[in-house]
């Protein structure tokens, strides 16, 4: 990870998930839009009331975008995650957490919302920096 940095500091919260405080980051940056749930083949929603199964079409979703720009996860310094359900953030996390380790992750902030396109569980976007 020569193209960004973690920030750590004992003078603010911890981090309560799979993410760290702060990212300094230099390079190009890709900032890929919010990510729903859906099958890019067939356009229908993936997991119909089923978190996991969301969370997982959704993280694929970015995956490809990331791959098509030239990037990969680790260069992934900045996420947002919109739940119609903060109840559903340990079952997220469960997913999420499988891509991005405790030490490398990025920033992220996660927020409920009272509704998502198409009525889906989950969103989520982010900025990763291009090499």
């Amino acid at each position: 990870m020569t193209n960004h940095r973690i920030i750590r500091t004992e003078q603010a919260p911890a981090p309560v998930g799979p993410y760290n405080q702060a990212i300094a980051a230099t390079g190009q940056l890709l900032f890929v839009a919010g990510q729903i749930p859906l099958n890019p083949e067939t356009g229908e929603i993936v997991g119909t009331g089923d978190i996991i199964a969301q969370t997982r079409q959704v993280m694929a979703n970015l995956e490809a975008i990331l791959k098509a720009a030239g990037t990969k996860w680790d260069k992934v310094v900045k996420t947002t995650v919109f739940l119609t359900d903060l109840g559903n953030f340990s079952s997220m996390n469960q997913v999420y957490a499988q891509y991005f380790s405790e030490e490398i992750a990025p920033a992220r902030a996660c927020v409920e919302v009272s509704r998502l396109p198409k009525d889906v569980l989950v969103e989520i976007d982010c900025i990763a920096v291009i090499d």
